[in-house]
């Protein structure tokens, strides 16, 4: 299998490294690091510092800079709680932080013109992480011919807060959605920016995974984005229910209320006093009392519930790649309810749960093995019901979509319990297996598993340059529809069909039951945590 769709679409001369670049973007003058053929730029500033008075503000465009901006160095990451229990995805040591935490930085291959641009939004559950993550490094991406580029946003209650003073602030009469407006404020600026690094910004890749996957489905409901990327890869993302910013829905309070809350609880009598408070602390006490960020539905920058925009044809029409992990919540127990004793236990609570859809229930997590069906069911409520979602909604706009379901292990994960476990995929897509975190069980240095990563970037580098997944010695993956086809990433790429009979249609109808009632999320309640069904619904 050849790769010269790749070349067509990226011009590249892969010259010696030289030890500096100098581009003269719309930005300013920055000067990047070169190695290997590729020049990273970091630590780029899209918008002004969030602080002060612009606090709880959409972002300011950054007013171009003077002199030669030097880029050899990541920016610290966005204010985010303080850590104290760590686990496998705690980094060597903490990062840096900071409200002035809005840049991106760009791995460009030397000398590109026109390449094709992959856009990389990190997870965290909207609360944590950052673009500095060594294992969201460019550097292997780029030497097949993308311009990567990843970027920071705010997080927890300085980039979703919601509260009705702040909503009077703005013309719009909303609040809440920074992160968001960052992330789109960041397309911006590539937009303007990455031709003179040798990026097409015509053709862009929005992608990210959990929470970055989650910001992808944000991005393609969200008409403030429209236009501004043109392919979308959705690793792990999850379609929940959604706060509004005034009314309370899905068992939600509206998001000005809880806003309200937050400003009650710091002692704060208005948005001044919560303006002036340390960023760390608020965002300690604030996550420590419960706030929880999420995407708002405002009428304006995600005017409806995704569920409903990809139902109404809505979303931003695009090539999508998507999938999930195997072991999804082998990592992240918090999100599952605590076992019964028996199976038996197991079996009479599904029961009273699921009422007419019990059997149902049942036959896709059947109480024989109940402990491992409780993971499966809590993956399968977020991750897999929304992967085969969205590649169903997008194939029925007319759009290509390729699904795929991570289901590698290797001698330390799985020995750990951890097969295939949440983002465990992200080493293999990126290539940075050096780089994964203290806790996380370590890579086997194999052919074995550089074959496989090198799949794996072959296939989402091509997607990014062509809308199609290809990888040099690698099966060729399946469009979505009409057979339900997917990539099995186990020991190798294996294509496969008919994904997972019945998983999809029954989570599809728990999401639309609870949908009618208006009152009742659809995410991780589900299983032994589950309110009891409501009856069928019309149209479910």
């Amino acid at each position: 299998m050849k790769h010269c769709h790749l070349l067509a679409v990226s011009t590249l001369a892969l010259a010696l490294p030289a030890a500096a670049q100098t581009v003269d973007a719309p930005a300013g003058k920055v000067k990047g690091v070169a190695a290997g053929g590729v020049t990273a730029f970091k630590g780029l500033p899209f918008a002004l510092p969030p602080v002060g008075g612009r606090r709880w503000q959409p972002p300011m465009p950054m007013p171009r800079w003077n002199g030669v901006r030097d880029a050899s160095a990541f920016g610290p990451a966005c204010i985010q709680p303080t850590s104290k229990t760590p686990n496998v995805y705690s980094p060597a040591k903490p990062l840096p932080t900071s409200e002035d935490c809005l840049t991106l930085n760009i791995w460009a291959p030397r000398d590109a013109k026109n390449a094709p641009v992959f856009f990389w939004i990190h997870g965290g559950a909207l609360s944590g992480g950052s673009s500095s993550e060594l294992t969201y490094d460019g550097q292997r991406m780029a030497e097949r011919g993308v311009i990567v580029v990843s970027v920071n946003y705010r997080l927890g209650v300085l980039g979703w807060m919601a509260h009705p003073s702040l909503s009077m602030e703005t013309a719009q009469k909303v609040s809440g959605n920074y992160g968001l407006l960052d992330q789109i404020t960041a397309l911006r600026w590539v937009h303007d920016n990455i031709p003179a690094f040798g990026g097409n910004a015509g053709n862009v890749t929005i992608a990210g995974e959990s929470a970055g996957g989650l910001s992808v489905l944000y991005l393609m409901v969200s008409p403030a984005a429209r236009g501004l990327f043109h392919k979308a890869v959705a690793q792990s993302s999850y379609m929940i229910a959604m706060p509004a910013l005034k009314s309370s829905v899905f068992g939600f309070p509206s998001a000005e209320a809880v806003g309200q809350m937050v400003q009650a609880g710091m002692g704060a009598t208005d948005i001044s006093g919560l303006r002036g408070m340390d960023a760390q602390a608020l965002t300690n006490a604030a996550a420590g009392a419960g706030f929880a960020p999420w995407g708002v539905v405002d009428d304006y920058v995600l005017p409806q519930q995704m569920v409903d925009a990809f139902d109404q044809g809505k979303q931003a029409p695009v090539p999508v790649l998507a999938g999930f992990n195997q072991g999804e919540i082998r990592s992240l127990m918090v999100l599952a309810p605590k076992p019964t004793a028996t199976a038996a236990e197991y079996e009479a609570k599904i029961r009273e749960n699921y009422g007419d859809m019990a059997d149902a229930f049942l036959k896709l997590y059947p109480s024989a093995d109940y402990k491992e069906s409780i993971l499966l069911t809590t993956r399968d409520s977020l991750y897999g019901w929304t992967a085969e979602r969205i590649a169903r909604k997008m194939a029925a706009i007319g759009e290509p979509a390729y699904m795929y379901m991570w289901d590698h292990g290797y001698p330390s994960m799985d020995g750990a319990g951890l097969h295939a476990f949440h983002a465990s995929e992200l080493p293999y897509v990126f290539g940075t297996f050096a780089t994964t975190g203290p806790q996380w069980p370590a890579i086997p240095d194999t052919a074995a598993e550089h074959a496989l990563s090198d799949a794996m970037i072959g296939y989402w580098t091509s997607f990014a340059a062509t809308g199609v997944p290809k990888a040099t010695g690698a099966p060729d993956w399946p469009l979505f529809s009409p057979d339900r086809s997917f990539m099995h990433f186990t020991a190798t790429p294996t294509p496969g069909r008919q994904f997972m009979p019945g998983m999809f249609k029954f989570n599809e109808e728990v999401m639309c039951r609870r949908r009618a009632t208006g009152k009742i999320p659809w995410h991780w309640n589900v299983g032994l945590a589950s309110p009891p069904m409501p009856p069928k619904a019309e149209g479910c």
